[in-house]
């Protein structure tokens, strides 16, 4: 069967097109991905404006247009945290699901941990043990841990990398009031917010998902030559100040860092640096499976049914 799964993200509204069936591997067709950055037209009161409205139902138009082209059968839309936290994110909903006669729904933050958490899982198999899963979006970082399909704990935090980058980082290059205000907040966001059951965590086995994730593994092979699939905390601690001190435009420019990544980075492997500490971790293993893919495996686990 031929599955469209259309992620309204923070950053990003992407059609991902995967031919799948019960038992079996999903298998990319196609994509489609359109850089949005949803939070950046939050106004004042925290609704999203009508221009940012206007630019998610063109970028929904064309996700709709190019599934069907491939003929696609059945398209799984879901928002996250931008149309969550969005005051008006109910309207919108309602609002884009009749006008183009689809069922767009939000994921709540445990959702989204517990999704990409079922991804990693059936990625790397039993033998991979307890896993504790980290993905950081652009708003918001979600942590998942447990020994089976589904978490027994997670949490959702308001520290996503598009976010951050616009509440606390505006200069270019940023300054070290901004960096050490930013790094302020994400120390103390985490180390109140997070529960027992994943701060004493007791995994065999740290993995990551994420574009923020993998961009840093691949500055870590270009800097200090390691594996790229793996991201190390000693070689995320040196690249840090090597990113602060650059302009966004040298940091489009190195290997694996997008021009609308290049902004948030900072605030990223901030994010990462900060939560690896706090957990213990010295290394994370880079999956590539992620939200979208758990949404597909869950679906299918639903028909079997």
């Amino acid at each position: 069967m031929r599955l469209g799964v259309l992620d309204v993200g923070s950053n990003t509204v992407h059609l991902q097109v995967v031919d799948a069936h019960p038992g079996a591997r999903p298998s990319p067709a196609t994509n489609q991905k359109v850089e949005l950055r949803l939070h950046e037209y939050l106004n004042k009161e925290g609704e999203i404006t009508a221009e940012g409205v206007a630019l998610l139902e063109e970028s929904i138009f064309d996700a709709i247009a190019h599934a069907k082209e491939f003929q696609t059968e059945e398209i799984l839309a879901f928002a996250t945290s931008a149309i969550r936290d969005a005051k008006n994110g109910k309207d919108i909903l309602d609002q884009i699901n009749k006008k183009f006669e689809i069922d767009l729904q939000v994921l709540s933050g445990d959702d989204e941990a517990q999704m990409t958490f079922l991804a990693v899982r059936r990625w790397l198999g039993w033998s991979s043990g307890r896993l504790l899963v980290l993905d950081i979006g652009g708003g918001s970082l979600e942590i998942a841990v447990g020994d089976d399909e589904r978490a027994e704990a997670t949490i959702s935090l308001p520290l996503g990398a598009s976010r951050l980058t616009r509440e606390y980082l505006d200069s270019d290059p940023h300054t070290a009031k901004e960096i050490k205000a930013l790094e302020t907040f994400v120390y103390d966001a985490i180390k109140q917010s997070l529960p027992e059951d994943i701060s004493k965590h007791i995994a065999d086995h740290f993995v990551a998902t994420s574009k923020t994730f993998r961009t840093l593994a691949r500055l870590g092979e270009h800097w200090f030559e390691d594996n790229p699939k793996y991201l190390k905390i000693n070689s995320l601690t040196k690249m840090i100040p090597k990113l602060q001190e650059m302009s966004n435009k040298q940091r489009a420019e190195l290997p694996g860092v997008s021009q609308s990544r290049a902004r948030q980075i900072v605030a990223g492997a901030i994010v990462a640096r900060t939560v690896m500490e706090r957990l213990h971790i010295n290394e994370l293993e880079i999956c590539p499976w992620a939200l979208r893919e758990g949404i597909v495996l869950r679906w299918l686990d639903w028909m079997e049914r």
